[in-house]
């Protein structure tokens, strides 16, 4: 008798390997999508690139800012 090999699986195993089948089906999509996306308009891509530098730049200012919190009173005399 010749036994199908997802039936030796367990349920759960066999779910797992169908939901990653379907993950790495949905990153290759995802992935042709940034593709297509930066071939169709690389105008847009590359101001998306540079925004994106510009707002990591700013975060890293605000953590720094927030790194150095100012005392009431050292900066304004009483």
């Amino acid at each position: 008798m010749v036994v199908d090999e997802q039936d030796e699986l367990p349920e759960a195993t066999q779910r797992e390997a169908n939901l990653q089948r379907q993950i790495d089906g949905l990153h290759n999509q995802v992935t042709e999508l940034h593709k297509t996306r930066e071939e169709t308009n690389p105008e847009l891509s590359s101001e998306f690139h540079s925004l994106k530098e510009k707002l990591n730049e700013h975060s890293k200012q605000l953590e720094q800012c927030a790194e150095k919190p100012v005392r009431i009173g050292e900066s304004q005399p009483l």
